[in-house]
């Protein structure tokens, strides 16, 4: 690459070794029903199959094995719209730590739960990832805890890169992967991977209209503020900090585009997930696919690769956007 760039090859492979055993390398398989809507071979990876039912885990994993043991003993603390903090918990009670998670009012109560079953500390926060994030700095100053972000942080970073790893591996002629974006730290760790060792790969980086923070970035030149805004891409949601020092950068130089999506779109593709792929996915982790039934990958190159990125849906919205509801917060989002 060109460019200089906050995390390298060196140390996503570095985080592959470190990690090693520790979480699921995820399965990687065929969709015939979408190979056949492309004209190309689409391979699928599984990433929500993960413990922690999402992504998050690597990234939050290998920031933890990369903090000293005088660190992990202060405890973690991060703020989370759900995923990152499901996983940084379950990363610290692995290596004898304790978690601090601290989310706005957003987050849907079953990703809230499932932190709190993991032994964290969990503290609910005013009503966006912004809020949440001023409750994370007050007690680091306050108490000492190590922040471990969700996604601007190069441990973080590297650690999502390894699913990038995995995919080349299995797809070493890939020429198109989709990922979701939010924050960045997955398009910025699978797109440094890919692109180190197959520079022509497209990556596309897939988020919805509703408060898309890296996209308005992109536009602006520079990290910019969004309102957050109800989503069934929850996991999406929240700015990228007007600080951010490493994935807005690195987003910028290895994306090849940001493609939005409307509600209906994704409701779409979590529709077609759990039809034809038989996998349950939340609306994050639906994108991909959703891009593909909209016609929205223009001037596909194949083979494709998607990432479903995880799984982490409340089951009684999950079953209105089943029976055909495409919208579910209109009225919150107007």
């Amino acid at each position: 690459m060109s460019v200089s760039l906050p995390v390298t090859i060196d140390d996503i492979e570095a985080a592959a070794r470190r990690i090693s055993g520790r979480l699921l390398r995820t399965p990687f398989v065929a969709s015939a029903s979408l190979s056949k809507l492309c004209g190309v071979t689409v391979g699928l990876k599984l990433e929500h199959h993960q413990a922690t039912g999402s992504f998050k885990l690597r990234g939050a994993t290998n920031a933890v094995l990369s903090l000293s043991a005088e660190e992990r003993a202060r405890g973690v603390i991060a703020a989370s719209t759900g995923n990152h903090g499901r996983a940084l918990a379950h990363a610290a009670k692995a290596e004898g730590s304790l978690a601090t998670i601290c989310m706005s009012r957003l987050v849907p109560e079953n990703k809230v739960s499932e932190i709190r079953r993991l032994g964290a500390d969990v503290r609910i926060v005013g009503k966006s990832q912004d809020e949440a994030q001023e409750e994370v700095e007050r007690l680091v100053a306050e108490k000492g805890l190590v922040m471990i972000p969700p996604f601007d942080h190069p441990a973080v970073v590297a650690g999502q890169g390894t699913l990038g790893l995995e995919i080349i591996d299995e797809m070493p002629d890939a020429g198109t992967v989709l990922i979701p974006v939010s924050g960045g730290g997955l398009g910025a760790g699978v797109a440094a991977a890919i692109k180190a060792r197959k520079p022509t790969t497209r990556i596309i980086g897939l988020t919805m209209e509703r408060g898309a923070a890296m996209k308005a970035s992109f536009a602006a030149g520079k990290p910019v503020l969004v309102e957050e805004r109800p989503s069934l891409a929850d996991s999406l949601g929240g700015g990228i900090g007007l600080d951010n020092r490493v994935t807005f950068q690195m987003c910028h130089a290895l994306l090849d585009d940001i493609v939005l999506l409307t509600e209906a779109e994704i409701a779409a593709g979590m529709r077609h997930a759990y039809r034809q792929e038989r996998e349950i996915v939340e609306g994050a982790g639906a994108v991909g696919i959703a891009a593909l039934l909209a016609g929205k990958i223009k001037n596909i190159d194949g083979p494709v690769a998607v990432i479903l990125s995880g799984r982490n849906v409340d089951m009684d919205l999950h079953l209105r956007v089943m029976n055909g509801e495409t919208d579910p917060f209109r009225e919150e989002a107007a």
